[in-house]
């Protein structure tokens, strides 16, 4: 299974890859020597990686700190140091063998990155490895967002809790509650309305949620989970700085993976903004979800 998730991750970063270790490999491949045009190029490599200014400038300060410590002169031995510092920096792994339960996600993110296509992922992921799964159709907003939900909730085979369209999604979150306790399931996962544009709507819709969480959970591990689509780049960093303003965001969904040359941006997240990335979309099939572990990433990567 390890091996399976390994090589469908390495497809999944083919176009990031040639973004950036292809081109990496061209440019050490040319150098004769390790100097400030050498840096440069790099630098300017891993900013077109969509790794981001900020940060690609920070991994070529420490880069220009190990080769001057180890007293590094060959321009190939620059590879395994890049890989190791970017590791470092990320130096997050999922192990659902480590992971509390039972417990309550809220899922949080815009329209259009791919919040119900996780949930439903998610649901089958925690139901293969003997979770009974339950999930909360909190987005009562969006037209046919519930009836969306019920099919990968029939399509995975788990309980879902809904109400109408344009009712209370605190009103849900509080009948998914009472069915999760009654049957002693392991997760329950919660659907929230996918808007950025009113924060305070946002929030206040988040602080009933844990409201209710609290007074009929309090003894339950609580997440909270941004569903940030891949293909965007540096916009996806943008939404995370918007949604940590008013979400205490515990970790990353990143989706579409797969059909991106951006996959650089996981590095930038977790720098910038401290937030680890928890579960990665691989394609498109119902099993393409899987926990984010640093090193297979950065292994697929470079």
């Amino acid at each position: 299974m390890l091996n399976n998730f390994f090589s469908k991750l390495k497809d999944s970063l083919t176009k990031t890859k040639e973004n950036f270790t292809d081109k990496l490999n061209s440019i050490l491949g040319l150098a004769i020597t390790i100097d400030d045009d050498l840096y440069e190029e790099i630098e300017e490599m891993l900013i077109v990686g969509d790794i981001g200014i900020d940060v690609s400038c920070d991994i070529i300060e420490k880069l220009k700190t190990i080769v001057r410590e180890r007293k590094i002169k060959d321009p190939n031995m620059i590879k395994p140091v890049i890989k190791e510092i970017i590791l470092d920096m990320l130096n997050e792994s999922v192990d659902i063998t480590q992971e509390k339960f039972p417990k309550i996600i809220i899922m949080i993110g815009i329209n259009g990155v791919g919040k119900t296509t996780s949930i439903g992922k998610m649901a089958n992921y925690f139901k293969n490895n003997n979770k009974d799964v339950v999930i909360a159709a909190g987005d009562t907003f969006r037209a046919a967002a519930i009836d969306q939900l019920q099919v990968w909730a029939d399509r995975v085979d788990v309980k879902m809790i809904r109400h109408n369209q344009g009712s209370d999604p605190s009103a849900v979150i509080f009948d998914a509650i009472k069915s999760f306790k009654s049957k002693n399931s392991d997760v329950l996962i919660c659907d929230s309305a996918g808007r950025l544009h009113n924060k305070k709507n946002l929030m206040n819709e988040l602080r009933k949620m844990n409201r209710i969480i609290e007074n009929e959970c309090n003894d339950v591990d609580r997440e909270i989970y941004l569903v940030l689509d891949a293909t965007t780049g540096q916009n996806a960093l943008n939404q995370a700085i918007e949604f940590k303003e008013v979400a205490n965001i515990t970790g990353i969904i990143l989706t579409k993976l797969d059909g991106t040359a951006k996959g650089g941006m996981i590095i930038s997240i977790k720098n910038k903004l401290g937030i680890p990335v928890k579960y990665i979309g691989t394609g498109e099939g119902i099993d393409d979800i899987q926990p984010f572990n640093a090193e297979e990433f950065v292994d697929a990567l470079i």
